[in-house]
Parts: structure tokens; sequence; C-alpha cells
């Protein structure tokens, strides 16, 4: 059966991640945060707020169409390394683990919008990177993934305390979840955990707030996701 969560593209969606209920996973040892779903509850593509309790485990899987995760808090660990906060991986198809925590960690998580075997494989402690300046003054970035090819681009950014962006455009939609701080919009005041998806040449005017803010965002990834039916 499919369902969906904020499956309409052509719609502004926002949630506040840190106001949500966690949900329990099949595995009984991992909660979700869901803030978009399209297709089966457990194979669909999917973006959530993942918690793993301690001496959590889960069964070895794969990933169709790839998966995406940021490790916001603790060790997040497969067959493959110990990924601690601040880790951003991308996996593509093809990808194989069994995924478990040792100490118990929290991931942003996307599944399945990560399509093609050609893609290449990330695994970057964030922390590491240095901060380059952005596109205009009081604005930073740390480059996550680009690749020939593919259009989506992923990034940190990190916004200077009170800075006005003024008009800022979304030519191919884009996606924004806050790590640190707050920014302001049309919409509202956007704090830690709040999660918001823009559709295609969509427009806002953020500032950041007193304190700035730092997010992820990944700009150019709508073409790979699935509308509601």
């Amino acid at each position: 059966m499919s369902e969906s969560i904020r499956g309409d593209l052509s719609l502004l969606e926002s949630a506040d991640t840190a106001a949500m209920d966690w949900s329990r996973s099949p595995s009984g040892t991992v909660w979700r945060k869901r803030v978009h779903l399209v297709g089966p509850p457990e194979s669909g593509q999917v973006t959530s707020v993942v918690r793993y309790e301690p001496r959590s485990t889960f069964r070895a899987h794969d990933h169709p169409e790839g998966e995406e995760i940021l490790v916001l808090e603790g060790v997040f660990s497969d067959e493959h390394g110990d990924w601690p906060a601040g880790t951003f991986l991308a996996n593509p198809e093809g990808f194989r683990h069994a995924p478990f925590s040792r100490p118990g960690c929290t991931l942003f998580v996307k599944l399945r919008q990560f399509p093609g075997r050609e893609r290449r494989h990330v695994a970057l402690d964030t922390n590491a990177l240095a901060w380059r300046p952005g596109a205009q003054p009081g604005v930073s970035e740390k480059p996550l993934y680009a690749q020939p090819g593919f259009s989506d681009v992923m990034r940190l950014v990190r916004w200077a305390p009170g800075i006005d962006l003024g008009v800022t455009e979304y030519a191919q939609g884009a996606e924004l979840f806050v790590l640190e701080g707050a920014f302001s919009d049309e919409s509202g005041e956007h704090g830690r955990g709040a999660w918001l998806r823009f559709p295609v040449g969509a427009k806002h005017q953020p500032r950041a707030s007193a304190a700035g803010c730092t997010l992820y965002a990944k700009t150019g990834g709508l073409c790979y996701l699935r509308p509601a039916s």
C-alpha cells in the first residue's frame, strides 16, 4: 500500500522535527520522524530524522536508488566503519550494509533519492572541512557532493548572525535542514531541526537570527523525487 507525507512537490513544505513525536521502526530500537514519504511505508522514498537507541542493530539491507545520511549526534556504524557526529555519507545504488550504533545516534536520512550506479560513494568528516566563502558576504559553505551528470548538490551552509540574504530563488528547488541557530522568512521562524522543501522556482527572503544559522542544503534534487499519485 502506498502512502504520502508531503508528497505534493509543487508546494512549499516545512516541518519542525524538534516538536514531532518519534515513531518506532520495525527494528524496535530504531525510531524516526518522517517529514516526507511517497510509496510503501517501509520501502518508499522517504526523508526522516532517525534515532538509534544504544546497542541498536538493523538487519542487512540494500539501498535501491541510494541513501544519504548526515550524522547529527552520537556514532553511527556499519561493517564499513564508525561514523561520528558530523559525518556525511552518500551511499549509491548497489550499496549494502547492516547498520548499528553502540552509544546511540541521531541521523538525518534520505532514502531512494540518490539514483544512479555510477554515482561515487562519499564518506566525509565535515568537522575537518574548512569553511569556504559563499556567493555573498556573510555566507560560507562546506561542499559535500556534486558530480557531473547529476543535478543535485549537497553542502553545509553558514549564515552570519543577523544577515539578510535578500530575495533568494531556488531555480531547481531546494531542501534545507537547520542544524544550529535559526532563520526567519515570510513563512515564520525556523529553528534547529526545522526542515523545509522549496518547489522549483520558489523564492523567499531569509534573515539569520542574532546567533546565526547553520544548514544542510540540497539543491537540484527534486527531479529525483516521485510526486504523490
